[in-house]
């Protein structure tokens, strides 16, 4: 198993070196300038969009602009903004934050392209039924020249939608919050019988298919991101006069790197703490790595422009709000300088330095919640690309490699999952931007389009 460890740590870092931070950032900042900041011109029209003022039932696709982006979310807002979050503080220190910020406002614009793309260059399975996605834009948008790019990502990506971090922090945050403080001795035996658990809850929804996917996630995501507001904002007032001071050092330490206790990139610590903070972002909004425009691919619209807006949204909730929230109360309690606990853990540590009675119970109901509903939409990921490699017809094969996947994640240690899961969508970002990039004068011919319809139809 440690054999397995290094291995599986060494594979991370190796695809996370210096090629793919310039494809994912460097790819994101030239969108940015190529598009002449024209998306984030637009944030009002996406909100609009959003709230369902354009929304068109005999559009085609199978779900609404809401559930496309709450799907997405469901699966980007989960453990990358409490285990991710917290992982980076205690490796990178509070500057760590700052450059997933970075991550998140580069992002908003690699979103918005991805998720343009897969709407206007959706494709067809064998079933004939309409889809999106990078394997689908590349194919259809490139040609068919270019289907190998397609397949690598298909196949990376039924690796990728594998939900070992989400059930490997949940089961170490039952197994810390609720079993250990009880005197119950935690092992194999109860690690198995979480993962058993989910199983079942997990297989009664995902074999129901995307529209009760959708439909369940529209209900959990709003009421999970609201409750953990709740509980993330009674940590900050009670700590208030800490506030300006942690928020002015995640900006200092992000050019010291005072707090990193990492390895240095190419000699450098700050160096390091740009790819930590880089690295923690893209799992936390996967943006460019091409798991969102699946389901974003999938809503009903005839003006893809709409659906990239919308999208565009998902790295602001996410990266910028949802994860500053995580990273502004375990840094205000202190707990990342006096535990050595990393991950769920130490949230859960921030949570009960302030609410010592109840805090890490209301936290595990905030884990359990954010944990199954990013089950819940990573299966229909993997599904597809399975389906876009081998058929539509034999898509759900990929439900019983998924469920045993989860058995396996209860029973695996934390940093071979994170490290898995993270050299896995390095590999998926790059056949996701190599098209993006290529494909993104005709995302901007099209923006451009909409914007002139939208301007006389006003």
């Amino acid at each position: 198993m440690q054999s397995l460890d290094h291995f599986v740590a060494e594979f991370a870092s190796f695809v996370w070196g210096l090629p793919l931070l310039i494809i994912l950032i460097g790819g994101g900042l030239s969108l940015i300038i190529y598009s002449r900041f024209l998306p984030f011109r637009y944030l009002g029209h996406a909100i609009q969009i959003l709230s369902g003022k354009y929304d068109n039932l005999n559009d085609p696709g199978e779900i609404s602009h809401f559930q496309a982006l709450t799907t997405a979310l469901s699966s980007t807002i989960g453990m990358g903004n409490i285990a991710g979050v917290a992982l980076a503080i205690s490796i990178g220190g509070p500057g760590a934050m700052f450059w997933m910020w970075i991550s998140a406002i580069i992002g908003m614009s690699t979103k918005f392209f991805t998720s343009t793309l897969a709407t206007m260059f959706r494709g067809k399975d064998s079933e004939g039924n309409i889809q999106g996605g990078p394997m689908y834009f590349i194919v259809e948008g490139l040609g068919k020249h270019w289907k190998w790019l397609a397949v690598l990502f298909s196949v990376f990506g039924m690796f990728g939608a594998l939900p070992v971090v989400n059930v490997n922090q949940l089961t170490q945050a039952i197994n810390d919050i609720i079993l250990i403080p009880n005197g119950v001795d935690v092992g194999f035996k109860t690690n198995l019988i979480i993962a058993l658990v989910l199983v079942i809850v997990t297989s009664i929804v995902i074999f129901g298919g995307l529209n009760r996917i959708s439909k369940t996630a529209s209900r959990l995501v709003p009421s999970m991101v609201v409750l953990y507001f709740i509980l993330v904002f009674y940590i900050l007032l009670s700590n208030y006069q800490l506030v300006p001071k942690y928020f002015i050092l995640i900006f200092t330490d992000a050019f010291s790197g005072d707090f990193y206790k990492g390895e240095s990139f190419f000699g450098g610590v700050l160096g390091a703490l740009i790819l930590l903070g880089i690295r923690r972002g893209a799992f936390s909004n996967e943006a460019g790595i091409g798991t969102a425009p699946m389901a974003h691919g999938a809503a009903k619209t005839n003006e893809p422009v709409r659906e990239g807006l919308v999208a565009m949204l998902g790295p602001v909730i996410d990266t910028l709000i949802v994860c500053t929230l995580t990273a502004l109360a375990i840094l205000v309690t202190g707990v990342w300088e006096t535990t050595s606990d990393n991950g769920v853990s130490l949230t859960a540590s921030a949570f009960k330095a302030t609410m010592p009675d109840f805090g890490h119970y209301l936290l595990m109901v905030c884990v359990l919640i954010f944990s199954i509903s990013s089950l819940f939409s990573y299966s229909y990921y993997g599904s597809k690309c399975l389906s876009f490699l081998i058929g539509a017809d034999k898509k759900h094969y990929y439900n019983y490699f998924y469920i045993f996947s989860i058995i396996l994640a209860a029973i695996t240690p934390f940093a071979m999952m994170i490290n898995f899961v993270d050299g896995i969508f390095a590999l998926m970002a790059i056949p996701t931007m190599i098209g993006t990039l290529l494909l993104a004068p005709k995302a901007i011919k099209e923006t451009k389009a909409y914007i002139t319809r939208l301007e006389n139809n006003k």
